[in-house]
């Protein structure tokens, strides 16, 4: 098992044991059943990509190429408007139509209201060991120009070591099996975020670390939870030690908008099937 699968069979069980269910939850299903959910506060994890320590989670296929394109159309395309998400292979994206067909000035919006990945870049280059280095998707002046769903994934902090760039991702909730768990798509993306940003300043892909404010398992999602479980006790009895990482095949130096989804490579991943499906809270 990788890295990623270890802490998510952890998190798992600290959920399932130790977590407190939540009261009027506003998700609902699609048939308009309310998605309570089983939440833990305060949940931690770290890998060091110069290591190999790749965050992708084997115990189920992790859609890693949709991951980045949405991470190519809010930090390099930076647009709410969803036509040209799914443009860009982005669809999940379609139930967060504010009426007009965007997400409301958020996420991408923001980063290119306020030029927010030029100032980075420019700030690591100029200025490396600078303890400034933060780029925020939660602006209260655009939470309240429109509505529409405020962030999850909302801070990066940045920090040069040497030759290496490392990153934290700040995150204020996290739908853990789906998206924001060990491994899983907002891992997976931010990663590869903090291997672009390295690459264009001519650093290494240093240390990511991945906090979440507030991690959850929704209650339809309890029977996946097992499985994944049960899929994590064959991975360790058949002494499975895959270790898949992603490659990014770009020159040091390269501009950031020149870097696209063909750059990147996926070595040695071979996740457990069938695939899991799962009942999205909206």
């Amino acid at each position: 098992m990788t890295k990623a699968d270890k802490y998510l069979v952890e998190d798992i069980h600290n959920i399932l044991d130790n977590g407190y269910k939540d009261i009027d939850p506003r998700p609902k299903y699609e048939d308009g059943t309310p998605a309570h959910t089983i939440s833990v506060n305060h949940v931690t994890r770290k890998y060091d990509l110069s290591k190999g320590e790749f965050p992708i989670c084997t115990l189920r296929q992790q859609a890693w190429k949709t991951g980045i394109r949405e991470i190519f159309s809010i930090y390099q395309k930076s647009t709410n408007v969803l036509s040209e998400m799914r443009d860009m292979g982005v669809t999940w994206w379609d139930p967060w139509d504010i009426g007009d067909g965007t997400i409301g000035q958020r996420y991408g919006a923001t980063v290119k209201r306020y030029d927010l990945m030029n100032k980075l870049i420019e700030d690591i280059k100029k200025d490396p060991y600078g303890r400034r280095k933060i780029v925020s998707l939660w602006q209260e002046t655009d939470l309240r120009e429109t509505p529409g769903l405020p962030p999850c994934a909302f801070l990066t902090i940045w920090n040069v070591r040497g030759d290496y760039l490392d990153m934290v991702l700040v995150q204020r909730s996290g739908d853990m099996l789906t998206a924001s768990g060990a491994g899983g798509i907002n891992e997976i993306q931010y990663a590869a975020l903090l291997m672009m940003i390295a690459r264009v300043t001519g650093l290494k892909e240093g240390v990511f670390t991945h906090f979440v404010a507030n991690e959850q398992i929704y209650d339809r999602h309890i029977e996946n939870a097992d499985e994944m479980l049960r899929r994590a006790k064959e991975a360790e009895a058949s002494g499975d030690n895959a270790s898949p990482r992603l490659v990014l095949n770009k020159e040091p130096g390269c501009e950031f908008t020149d870097i696209t989804l063909d750059d990147f490579e996926m070595l040695d991943y071979a996740p457990m099937k069938p695939q899991l499906k799962f009942e999205l809270g909206i």
